[in-house]
């Protein structure tokens, strides 16, 4: 339930305008739907206290900070919950899928094997499958069919769940895979959870820890570490693999009685504590409510390396990981005060004089913003205390038509993505900038020449201005090594949002979403002077964008209740244009909202996405596509390349194809 102060319950009056339309302003409706996680929108934070950051020295200062911050929380602390339709995976390398299979042990000789479809070539992230060219590690779902035909080729009246499905327990299987030949299940580990893979070690999220299997002997994986955040106050954001290293990222819950050091896990050495110093936080106190911590752990032997934190709000954070840094974001309110004051200012016809050098000096007080926002509305009262009623009607009438207007102007004023900077070398937050706007995934940021891109979008809602989405557009940012920004385009889609990015190079891609589909191309060749070069409008949308080569791109989703496959040139940046596309008899695919479930093999010039009747392996060569070969399973999860065979992976069995002629020379049942 929402609370209010009790200043909002004045109604058909001007206080009751102004607090609405700071209100509505302020809210994202559900249905713009850029996000999957909820959304706290905090008090106001001033342009420039997010830049400025520090490090905790003692208890005192750190308890000090938070009951200051504490003073702001609650503030139109409205929970939002919006959907998130699309994930998308910028890669500025083609080759990243295939890795060098020399010196792996093993029958036969390993020329290539795939990885996972990540965001950044060399840097891995967990998935449910991962490979090392002998073994298949498979994390599956707890059902499979008993009946030799799936539930979705029978009549409902044929149906029994109970004799037709079985219940698995969840475990992660060790498949032997190569030479095919030999394809069997040799071993199954107890956990279950997303993996990664180091090479003998098998590292597995499960809930609240993380462990590490040797898996040198696939017939007997042995566990030889584990981490444990099981604090109810700590979750596990995401993580990433990089050279020798694993990255965690954790999302801790404090309270203005928290006290640092403060425990943060337990690492084969013992107790690990996040010390004070290790806490970075805005000069000025903003609300917090988390931190940020990002950890470096041996994956050899699971023991914390380094870790540094940050203070913020749980705000659906996004995180994205170059060769370089690691970028955190969260979302953050504008600067209501300010907001106000130049509203005022800018309508100094129907605002007297008094109440904007008021305004002027409150912007200088060294108190909480709420209290300043207290302050804000003693003083509008005050003002319409001094009106007739007469007065009074004609004013509510003035403000709410004009607060449309400049909300319309000024709606980049407040709503703000702080994203901090986390450098790899020193494991330090370099430094901490900000954005208008909302991130739709990860995929929105983007490293380049030690410059940052970021796309966001602009919800643009008002309670004057309509309830629809007129009003919400998307931008892309480029921010310099320093966070701070140095270019930008703005104003695609206006009525719309964001379903997909990709940077890659120079270059970026942009898909926003109403009813049809702008396909927008950007130059970003000059980070200080970001062009929108071509647009392109074709009826339904993409939501996953992979390049096929310089001159292709190609976009997966959906246009009505189909899956839609685009093949767009944008050899031309300036006319981009669909040159073929391919409906898939599906009204879902995994590849839609998860990019791991992606594969592209360059060499054979094909590309695998699973849909919920089967796996679909299409040739893209020669600017077509084409249907090459189906695999009928249920809901297949994967597929990965050893060599020249493809794997597929459904619930419950593997399947393997010769990928010179998409013979199936292999089936392996779970």
């Amino acid at each position: 339930m929402i609370k209010f102060p009790k200043i909002f319950v004045a109604t058909a009056s001007i206080i009751g305008l102004l607090c609405l339309a700071v209100f509505f302003v302020l809210m994202i409706i559900p249905g713009m739907e850029p996000d999957p996680t909820n959304i706290i929108f905090n008090p106001p934070i001033t342009e420039n206290n997010i830049d400025n950051i520090d490090n905790f020295f003692s208890p005192e200062e750190f308890k000090n900070y938070l009951q200051e911050a504490s003073m702001q929380n609650g503030y139109l602390d409205v929970a939002i919950q919006r959907n998130m339709a699309s994930e998308s995976a910028p890669m500025a390398d083609l080759s990243f899928a295939t890795k060098e299979a020399t010196g792996i042990d093993g029958g036969g000789e390993l020329e290539r094997v795939s990885e996972t479809n990540v965001q950044v070539a060399g840097i891995d992230e967990p998935d449910i499958v991962k490979t090392n060219g002998k073994e298949i590690f498979a994390y599956l779902q707890n059902y499979y069919y008993k009946s030799p035909q799936p539930v979705f080729n029978r009549n409902i009246e044929e149906i029994d769940v109970a004799s037709d499905m079985k219940y698995l327990e969840p475990n992660i299987k060790a498949i032997k895979a190569f030479p095919v030949d030999n394809l069997k299940l040799v071993s199954e580990i107890d956990k279950q959870g997303e993996m990664l893979l180091y090479k003998n070690v098998l590292i597995i999220f499960s809930g609240d820890k993380i462990y590490g299997y040797n898996i040198s002997d696939a017939n007997s994986p042995e566990e030889i570490w584990n981490v444990d955040f099981s604090d109810k106050k700590t979750y596990l954001v995401t993580s990433r693999l990089y050279g020798d290293k694993i990255y965690i990222i954790l999302n801790t819950y404090i309270t203005p009685e928290t006290v640092c050091p403060m425990p943060l896990l337990k690492d084969a050495s013992g107790e690990v504590e996040l010390g004070c110093k290790y806490i970075y936080h805005p000069v000025v106190p903003v609300p917090t409510d988390t931190t940020y911590t990002i950890v470096e752990l041996d994956p050899n032997t699971g023991k914390v390396d380094k870790r540094v934190s940050f203070t913020g709000s749980n705000s659906g954070s996004q995180v994205y990981m170059s060769e370089n840094a690691i970028y955190v974001s969260y979302y953050y309110s504008g600067d209501l005060i300010k907001y106000m004051f130049n509203f005022f200012n800018k309508n100094k016809d129907i605002a007297p004089d008094w109440i904007i050098k008021k305004l002027a000096k409150l912007l200088t007080y060294d108190i909480s913003e709420q209290s300043k926002l207290t302050e804000l509305m003693s003083l509008v009262g005050k003002w319409q205390g001094s009106l007739t009623r007469d007065e009074r009607l004609k004013l509510e009438n003035e403000l709410q038509d004009r607060m449309s207007d400049f909300a319309q102007e000024h709606k980049r004023d407040l709503e703000k993505t702080g994203i901090a900077k986390i450098t790899l070398n020193n494991m330090k937050v370099d430094s901490v900038g900000s954005v208008p706007g909302t991130l739709l995934n990860q995929f929105a940021m983007d490293e380049y020449d030690n410059n940052l891109r970021v796309a966001t979008t602009i919800s643009g809602r008002t309670v004057f201005g309509g309830w629809g989405n007129e009003n919400s557009e998307s931008d892309v940012y480029v921010l310099d090594k320093n966070m701070r920004e140095i270019g930008s385009a703005l104003g695609m889609g206006l009525t719309e949002r964001i379903y997909a990015v990709r940077f890659i190079q120079d270059k970026g891609y942009v898909v926003t979403f109403k009813q049809t589909d702008p396909f927008y191309v950007l130059d970003l060749s000059n980070p200080k002077k970001p062009e929108i070069k071509g647009e392109l409008k074709i009826p339904g949308y993409s939501s996953y964008l992979h390049p096929i080569d310089k001159d292709n791109i190609l976009g997966i989703g959906k246009e009505g209740s189909k899956v839609k496959l685009s093949l767009f040139n944008v050899a031309d940046p300036e006319n981009p244009f669909e040159q073929d596309k391919y409906m898939l008899d599906e009204y879902y695919s995994e590849a839609l909202n998860n990019h791991h479930a992606f594969l592209m093999d360059d060499k054979h010039k094909i590309f695998f996405m699973p849909g919920s009747k089967g796996g679909y392996i299409f040739l893209y060569e020669g600017n077509k596509l084409k249907l090459e070969r189906v695999v009928a399973y249920t809901y297949p999860k994967r597929a990965l390349f050893i060599n020249d065979f493809l794997y597929i992976i459904t619930h419950n069995n593997l399947v393997v194809l010769d990928e010179n002629n998409w013979e199936r020379i292999g089936e392996l049942e779970f």
